[in-house]
Formats: structure tokens, sequence, C-alpha cells
């Protein structure tokens, strides 16, 4: 059964946001004493899951909710000024046409996204965005969209970059689409088994036939 709902990670996957979530992080670690991260070290921290990521950098887990909300609201300010992941421009309107529905499910603010969106003119293509407050909490999601539009797990696809939205996307039912571009790298996408490993945006029309 072909895809007809395509659903988007935003941080990583649309939106090139890895050095402004570094800057903002560093601002808060400075505050939270919490160890910050350096540009050399991004490499190595792209093999890390969300777990192993949160136990080197010192993060208790309970420090999560308050820093991603802080996080996300600092970044708004900037948000329509950071880049669009080269290539996904090109793809959005192609993928649409081919899609019964599109939409993003992030752990960025609604707002922001819809923001960074508009600002790219992408924002009439996606019919809607959901966040999740919540580091793990996309599972949930994904199966409140599909009972929403009535959709078969098999007509799903979740597009994302991290270990995490493939753990997510298991849970729920759905494929997953991880992307090489984005924070995890490919080798460690690719070791979690997802339904398509991805190095470029034109391969993910591959993946949804002009009908």
């Amino acid at each position: 059964m072909p895809y007809r709902t395509i659903i988007f990670d935003f941080d990583g996957t649309l939106a090139d946001t890895l050095e402004e979530t570094r800057r903002i992080y560093n601002l808060l670690a400075t505050e939270y004493s919490l160890r910050q991260v350096s540009v050399e070290e991004l490499p190595g921290l792209r093999n890390f899951s969300l777990m192993e990521l949160l136990d080197h950098l010192g993060i208790p887990k309970r420090r999560v909710p308050t820093l991603l909300s802080r996080g996300t609201a600092m970044m708004r300010s900037d948000i329509t000024r950071l880049p669009l992941i080269p290539g996904m421009g090109e793809i959005i309107p192609e993928m649409r046409s081919r899609a019964r529905s599109f939409g993003v499910l992030t752990s960025n603010a609604e707002e922001n996204v819809d923001l960074f969106l508009k600002a790219h003119g992408l924002r009439e293509h996606f019919d809607f965005i959901s966040s999740t407050s919540r580091l793990t909490g996309k599972s949930g999601h994904l199966r409140a969209i599909r009972k929403t539009f009535s959709l078969h797990e098999e007509e799903m696809l979740y597009v994302g970059d991290e270990i995490r939205d493939i753990k997510a996307s298991k849970k729920a039912g759905i494929a997953m689409a991880a992307v090489t571009w984005g924070f995890n790298s490919a080798e460690s996408l690719a070791a979690q088994s997802p339904a398509h490993v991805i190095h470029s945006p034109g391969e993910l029309l591959k993946l949804i036939p002009a009908s």
C-alpha cells in the first residue's frame, strides 16, 4: 500500500538548526552548570542515542522539559533566519502533490515551525503541525495522527533524523525514513533498521510514486 500521509520531523530534517541549537544549549548550560558542547565534538555526538547523549552531557532527565521549553522559546527570535535543508524546498511541493496529507511532528514549538515554514514559502503544503513537549513522546502523537486521518499504519511515513524518531515510529507501527543529513550519523541510524535510509532529499520522492 503506498504512503498517503507523510509526516516530517523538523529540527535537522526540514530545518538546519544544529548550530543554533548548540548555541542556545551552551547558553543554558552555563546557567544550569552543565558541560558545554564544542563544534569539534559534534561529529562524535552524532553516534549517540538520546539517553547516551543526556548521560554524556550530565543532563538529569528532570531538567529536560525545562531545557526544551526554554530552548524553543529562545530559538523563536531567530527562527525565520535559519536555513532550510538544501534540496527540501524543491521536493516538498512535488511530494505534497503525491500525498493525501502532509504534516510535521516535532519536539520544537508549533509557533516556531509555523514561522519557519512561512518564511521559506512552504506553509501552504502542510495540513498540520503537531508538537510534543517530551523528547520521547512522539509514538503517541503518531498514533493520534493515524486515528485523526483514519489511516492504516502502512499508509503513513515518518521522516526524521534521529535514533529516537526510529524508535517512536516502530513503537507506533509506522514506517520510518531516516535521513542522514541531520543529527544522528548514517551508521547509527542504519543500526536501528528503519524502513528506509535516505542520503539526499531527492531520494524521498522515490518513496512516493506519482499517481
